[in-house]
């Protein structure tokens, strides 16, 4: 021990040390006591819900859109079919490939020709 110095002030310094210690100690538990205590829900755990739900709506969708049978276009003709249905049809009419070439070139003149153009409305002030 040094003489020039207090045996009391020493001690003091030493207990505010240690209490300064115990202090960040007590704060840091009960900082871990109050996060593993609580549960905070995810900022966006409502969208995430409505994003799942929009999803399998979705999904459902395609599905049945890939299964069922369903006009895309009734004016030009043009249908929806199930996958395998539509590989049945190919096949037969590829049994003939001259036939099925015109066939399809038919069917893609017509699925891309322009829509008909609407009338033009008479001017009310003739």
């Amino acid at each position: 021990m040094n003489q020039n110095q207090d045996p009391v002030q020493i001690n003091r310094a030493s207990g505010a040390a240690l209490g300064f210690i115990l202090a960040v100690v007590l704060f840091a538990v009960l900082a871990l006591v109050v996060k593993y205590s609580l549960t905070v829900p995810a900022v966006d755990a409502d969208r995430a819900a409505v994003r799942s739900k929009d999803l399998a709506e979705i999904h459902a969708t395609e599905e049945k859109d890939l299964n069922t049978v369903g006009w895309i276009d009734q004016s030009r003709g043009i249908v929806r079919l199930p996958i395998d249905t539509a590989m049945q049809i190919a096949a037969q009419a590829w049994q003939n490939p001259a036939q099925a070439m015109a066939d399809l070139k038919a069917r893609e003149a017509k699925a891309t020709a322009p829509a008909p153009v609407a009338p033009a409305k008479p001017n009310p002030f003739e």
